[in-house]
């Protein structure tokens, strides 16, 4: 019988697998299968292009709509560059909480639904018990895309989707949407003696960052509208987290590469963003080209997160309301698969365990109390399916 041991045992052999995004998450797919398939669950993967990576989706239960959807995404954040006390990659629990890289952000979660599954198949569910776990997340939420659009073609149609982010077993009802572009700039090295003959593209990049510094300065001297007050902070933001470019300090530089993303209050238009930033673009490039016509600026979008939006009425959000007893207002700044569920259709809402304030942090943790609470979720979640 599944217990909340089992929760746990399975939350150290998710862990115990590195699955940065970077890196493939294979042996990780492996384990989640064979498990499924020891208890007579067959599950399917949709891969991504180069098949280094696979999302798993199973459903548990009869072929019948109106079940439940538990999503929670596979790929972590790098541990390089942080100062843990403890192995990452190994849980270890201690003053009530369980540290390690993905406890939190959100392994925690997927080692509860997994362990829900013989819950379910003991239970007899009448409506199915559904699993999404995704690739990718961490860089954009991009990865579950046509896992989605798998399940909404061929499995049955589930009456509400339960993201499982960290959200401290709150019903988080809409966070932003986002959108990110990578810039490369192609400048034309010179001497830097002779600096005003060629092109410094990261002197050419810091325009277009001045240009974000600008938009996020007047995004929050501006009045909020009120769909967007409920948010924290209640104005898109424009954010720029890594460059690269440059040769030699003496030498104006040829490349320089960042990623800029915004993430985007209700009410705005992620598309009027994307216009304004390549409006900017195309006058920084002109200048460039005024003086070395082979210079320029390359766009690529990287991703597209849609908005999570409240629903009225919706189905996900009361449910999550009736097991949690929830009965506040909460919106995220941050984006998550949520928008793209609800893009396809189903009512959709976040809520999980743990605190989004750990996530992606040195010594990560989850608490065991909202572990324990995120077992409690899952009972319920199987109840209500066989009821």
């Amino acid at each position: 019988m599944a217990t909340l041991s089992e929760a746990r045992r399975i939350l150290d052999r998710l862990v115990a697998f590195p699955t940065v995004s970077r890196d493939t998450n294979l042996p990780l797919v492996d384990w989640v299968e064979d498990y499924l398939k020891g208890h007579g669950v067959t599950a399917r993967r949709v891969w991504n292009e180069e098949r280094t990576k696979a999302n798993l989706w199973c459903s548990v239960g009869p072929d019948v709509a109106g079940g439940v959807i538990l999503s929670g995404h596979s790929d972590v954040v790098p541990v390089e560059g942080q100062s843990w006390t403890t192995d990452p990659w190994t849980v270890t629990e201690k003053d009530g909480r369980l540290y390690g890289r993905g406890t939190c952000d959100m392994k925690g979660f997927v080692a509860l639904a997994l362990a829900a599954v013989p819950l379910a198949l003991k239970a007899g569910v009448r409506r199915p018990l559904q699993i999404a776990l995704s690739i990718d997340e961490e860089l954009g939420c991009v990865g579950c895309v046509p896992m989605v659009a798998e399940m909404a073609a061929r499995a049955p149609r589930a009456a509400a989707v339960i993201v499982g982010e960290p959200s401290r077993m709150r019903a988080v009802t809409g966070h932003k949407g986002g959108l990110m572009f990578r810039t490369e700039v192609t400048g034309f090295p010179v001497h830097s003696s002779l600096m005003h003959t060629g092109v410094n593209a990261i002197m050419e990049a810091a325009k277009l960052i001045d240009w974000a510094n600008a938009q996020n300065a007047a995004n929050r001297a501006a009045v909020p509208s009120p769909l967007a007050a409920v948010f924290d902070p209640p104005w898109t933001t424009v954010h720029v987290g890594q460059i690269r470019g440059g040769t030699a300090h003496n030498i104006t530089a040829e490349h320089c590469t960042f990623g800029l993303d915004f993430r985007v209050v209700p009410g705005e238009a992620a598309e009027d963003w994307a216009r304004a930033y390549q409006a900017k673009v195309a006058e920084v490039e002109a200048g460039m080209k005024a003086v070395r016509p082979e210079t320029g600026v390359t766009l690529t979008r990287v991703f597209d997160v849609p908005p999570l939006v409240p629903e009225a009425g919706g189905a996900a959000e009361a449910l999550a309301r009736a097991i949690t007893g929830d009965n506040g207002s909460h919106v995220v700044s941050y984006g998550t698969e949520a928008g793209h569920f609800q893009k396809a259709g189903y009512s959709t809402v976040v809520c999980g365990p743990g605190d989004i304030a750990q996530a992606h942090q040195a010594d990560e943790y989850i608490e065991v109390a909202e572990f324990e609470a995120g077992w409690r979720f899952m009972q319920a979640v199987v109840a209500g399916l066989a009821a």
